[in-house]
């Protein structure tokens, strides 16, 4: 099926509208894997146009000569930041992470935001990696941690060097990332429950931890519905977009197989936001 790119500059706008601070085009649940590169060049032009918020453009492969090509194309389509994600399936050493890392952001002057998910590319990028990155690469300014361990979460926001951000990029771990230091979140439920997220943010930035707790406990439905064995990320993001009224249409394969009750599983998540 071709990219249809005014459903895209649609659904950017209405993300905005709802409450998205930015947004991350071609990331896993923009479909990243089954896009070529001349759709994703397509893709942040449109978006680029359609939206003002700050965009950051996924621009990860496990080639880095490949990385670097796609973020050179990001950098020229105006986007304003490169989210890379960890190289998966061949599994680097710590080493090669790091010069893959580096070429990366060597190849632009756009900030880079590390993308570290050890659940779907096999290598952790190791807390003492990324504090070298952080110290040693000047436009290396954050992670997107969903690497479900807080205490090394901790110990990375503690050593690495000011303006060093980290970002919770495991819905269900927003919370307890933000205890340890984390500034926000690369969200997918926020697709539908952005208004949540940031009050959930706001709270826990204000010292008002039992709100916080509150929101965190409202956005549960959510968590469980974004992602599951039967309808992994981001089968179920694409049904709840169709619930709200947006031509998303299905994903790609090899993710087919969408269960019959998506849909519904859709709306009672809707319900229960209120």
């Amino acid at each position: 099926m071709p990219l249809d790119l005014g459903a895209a500059a649609e659904l950017a706008q209405f993300l905005v509208e709802t409450g998205s601070d930015g947004l991350v085009l071609a990331g896993t649940t923009g479909e990243s894997p089954v896009l070529t590169d001349s759709e994703v060049a397509a893709l942040f032009r449109r978006v680029r146009e359609s939206v003002d918020v700050p965009l950051l453009a996924g621009a990860g492969s496990n080639s880095t000569a490949h990385a670097v090509e796609l973020t050179r194309m990001a950098a020229d389509s105006g986007v304003d930041g490169i989210l890379s994600v960890t190289p998966y399936y061949n599994r680097p050493p710590q080493t090669g992470l790091f010069h893959h890392f580096g070429a990366v952001a060597n190849a632009t002057d756009l900030p880079v935001m590390i993308y570290d998910i050890p659940v779907r590319t096999g290598r952790k990028v190791a807390t003492d990696t990324l504090l070298q990155l952080a110290a040693e690469v000047g436009n290396i300014v954050a992670v997107k941690d969903a690497a479900g361990d807080p205490a090394e979460s901790a110990r990375l926001v503690s050593a690495a060097p000011e303006g060093f951000e980290l970002y919770s990029g495991d819905d269900a771990m927003t919370l307890p990332l933000l205890a340890v230091g984390a500034v926000g979140v690369v969200s997918v439920a926020s697709h539908w429950a952005a208004t949540q997220f940031g009050e959930m943010i706001d709270a826990h930035r204000n010292g008002d931890v039992s709100t916080a707790r509150r929101m965190n406990s409202q956005l549960g439905d959510s968590y469980r519905f974004e992602s599951s064995d039967d309808a992994p990320n981001p089968i179920p993001t694409k049904a709840m977009m169709r619930v709200l009224g947006l031509r998303v249409g299905t994903c790609r394969p090899p993710m087919v197989g969408e269960p019959e009750d998506l849909e519904s599983r859709a709306r009672e998540v809707l319900e229960g936001l209120g």
